[in-house]
């Protein structure tokens, strides 16, 4: 008998687009538990700035990779990719659907095609790069990978202190430039080549999506977004590089810091998820298979029935 394939469902979009409610619904008609790839929601303490889902839409359907690190850790995509792994065989093992919902497109591509190589840093090597990090800033590590990569960084995101600074560790470790390494990465198989992947990532109009993230801030603010953000602060959150520039955090630290206005802070997180759903927009249409976007104004509600998924490899 010709073995069953198995399917990974994958709901993606920009921030504020609606996935949790759509995922929600999907998983409950559909038997499946979602696993969160939402590179802030990996972390304790961070609720209302990641938007998580909260207990009560917890209690509908079981979720995973939520609260799974304390923000003083760095749980990078190689991380969760071996974490998402153990759960999805613990997911089929039980006869469930599983369904990937996120807007984090590094995390989400380790679906897709390989993020992680093989190289094993060495415990000298990373100290040397945190150290570097930590006494000359990124201006520091730009200028001892381009050591590496005379012939330029290509696509590397140089604001991203976690990539630029795993980079630099590859680069060290290997003696291999950001090219050379690539070379070598594009022979590694296919990550979850078992599954037939289905795929989808939510988008809205540009009225609607505004309209939906001054909402989104407001309510953010009104849940006290700012107290969790001077408890992450206690909690070491300044030690994480990345995840203390996640938008919301990032501004209300900086609100913090700075004595700015309420709305003045409001007004900066709403400018900066803009700027975050724009670059998302652009992630998914070069990284998803064309025709796989899902686009609905305010006027219109999302049927679970009527999801157009596409094919992914």
């Amino acid at each position: 008998m010709e073995k069953k394939i198995q399917e990974l469902w994958i709901l993606a979009g920009v921030t504020a687009a609606g996935k949790t409610e759509l995922s929600l619904q999907w998983a409950e008609k559909y038997n499946a538990e979602i696993i969160s790839c939402d590179s802030v929601s990996f972390y304790r303490g961070l609720d209302i700035g990641s938007a998580k889902p909260n207990k009560m839409e917890q209690a509908r359907v079981v979720h995973h990779g939520l609260d799974i690190a304390d923000v003083t850790e760095v749980f990078d995509v190689g991380r969760f990719h071996a974490y998402a792994q153990k759960t999805i065989e613990e997911i089929v093992s039980r006869g469930k659907k599983v369904l990937v919902v996120g807007g984090s497109g590094f995390f989400l591509q380790g679906f897709l095609r390989p993020v992680v190589d093989s190289i094993e840093v060495s415990p000298h090597v990373r100290k040397y790069v945190q150290t570097t990090y930590e006494q000359k800033g990124m201006g520091g590590l730009r200028s001892e990978l381009k050591t590496y990569n005379p012939e330029g960084l290509g696509e590397l995101d140089l604001n991203n202190p976690i990539r630029v600074i795993r980079a630099l560790e590859r680069c060290m470790q290997s003696g291999c430039s950001l090219f050379e390494l690539r070379k070598e990465f594009e022979k590694l198989p296919i990550p979850y080549a078992q599954f037939e992947k289905k795929m989808i990532w939510l988008n809205r109009e540009d009225v609607d999506i505004t309209n939906r993230i001054e909402k989104r801030a407001e309510k953010m603010m009104d849940m006290g977004i700012i107290d969790e953000t001077q408890r992450a602060l206690q909690a070491g959150i300044e030690k994480h590089p990345s995840l203390c520039e996640a938008v919301g955090y990032r501004e209300v630290i900086n609100y913090l810091k700075a004595g700015r206005s309420k709305d003045e802070l409001v007004n900066s997180m709403v400018l900066s998820t803009r700027k975050l759903v724009s670059k998302q927009r652009k992630w998914f249409r070069k990284h998803f298979p064309a025709g796989s976007s899902f686009v609905e104004n305010s006027q219109k509600s999302i049927s679970v029935d009527h999801i157009p998924w596409v094919a992914g490899t």
